[in-house]
Formats: structure tokens, sequence, C-alpha cells
């Protein structure tokens, strides 16, 4: 595993992911700002209504005010790091075949990930992150508690749409691919480790697919 970090850290460095992660990362916060600028009023009253159904501290005037501008906050750095893992992984495909060249010459690529089977997982991952975390809000505020909750949550942003997009490539058989996946939660949790890292973040979703890529080549 020391060997794959090592790999991956190198590799997520490099010019060519840092000018894909700019991309991406500006292009989504650019988006977010943009749209929450248009619809604040509509978005407000979205997680007003949220607070006031949280159990136990909802019906506490102060909270519903000074708690609101909080997890607006919150969720709009979800939203962007959400549309990040979405946009990495419909166009990392060429980045990762780039790596795997330099790293591993013999590979072959051997297929390419459907862009619907791609987009249902990362939604579908998405939707079940926004959903327990929407109703796990006051774990989140628990010290130590609510970081491993969160680092656990941002492990399901990337676990299953990270294993397919870069097996994909590499892998065609099911059984073999399953194998590789074994360690796939891990990758997650630790590429989850760059959210809590200002401006690094928007490299988390990248850098779980670089992983994943040396985990399922290193012995190839």
């Amino acid at each position: 595993m020391n060997g794959i970090i090592s790999k991956s850290l190198n590799d997520i460095f490099s010019s060519m992911i840092i000018g894909f992660v700019l991309k991406v990362g500006l292009g989504s916060i650019a988006l977010w700002i943009i749209l929450l600028s248009l619809f604040w009023d509509f978005y407000s009253s979205f997680v007003e209504a949220i607070i006031a159904k949280i159990p136990f501290v909802g019906d506490f005037q102060w909270v519903q005010t000074s708690g609101t501008l909080i997890l607006s906050v919150i969720l709009g750095y979800m939203l962007i790091i959400i549309t990040v893992s979405i946009l990495t992984s419909i166009y990392s495909e060429p980045i990762l075949i780039k790596l795997a060249k330099k790293h591993y010459p013999d590979i072959e690529v051997v297929g390419t990930p459907n862009i619907t089977t791609s987009l249902i997982l990362t939604i579908k991952a998405s939707l079940i992150f926004l959903g327990l975390l929407i109703i796990s809000i006051p774990i989140i505020f628990i010290p130590i508690i609510g970081q491993l909750w969160m680092l656990w949550l941002w492990s399901i942003l990337s676990k299953e749409p990270t294993a397919y997009d870069v097996g994909a490539l590499f892998i065609n058989d099911n059984d073999v691919l399953k194998k590789k996946q074994k360690n796939s939660r891990v990758i997650s949790l630790l590429a989850s480790l760059f959210n809590y890292i200002p401006i690094l973040n928007i490299f988390a979703p990248i850098f779980a697919q670089i992983l994943f890529l040396h985990s399922i080549l290193k012995d190839r």
C-alpha cells in the first residue's frame, strides 16, 4: 500500500493532473456560485426547512437563524465536490490511460467505461451521500465522531464509481475485477482525507482513481 500511495502522490502533483483538476474544480465552483446566487432565496428556504426537521434542535429559533447560513455553506461545499466527482468521472479516462502507459507500459486498454453507467453510479452515490448527510446533520458537529462519520460519507462518493471507471479500462473479467475491488473502501477513505484540506479537496476524486489504478495494475 505504501508504494501505491507514493506513486499516486507523485502523479497527483504532476502538471497534467494539476491542470485537469483546476479546470474541473474552478468550473464546478463557478457553476455553483452562479446557481446559488440566482436561486439563493429558494436554497436558503430549503436549508431552513431541513433544520426545522432536525430532531431536538430544529424547534429552537436561534438554531434556525444561525444554523441556516452555516448549513448553507456546508451543503454548497458538498455540491461543489459532488460536481467535481461527476466531471472527473466523465473526463478522466485519457489521463488514466496516460498514467497506466507511463507506469505499466505493457498494460493494454481492454475497454472503456459506459458513460451512462458511469453517470448512474456517480449520481446514485451522490444521492446516497446527500441523503445520509442530511439525516445525520447533528452527528457531524460531534468532535472526532463527526469527522470520522464525514470521512466515511465522503468515501461513498468515490468507492463504486471509481472502481467502475478505472476497472472498465483495464479488466474485462468480472471475477478478477471483484477481487481487485477489495481495497476500494480503504482507497476511498484515503482519498477522502483530501476533503479536509482546503484547495486540495478538489483533488480527492482523481486521487481516488489514481490510487485504484495503481492498486489493480501493480501486480500485472
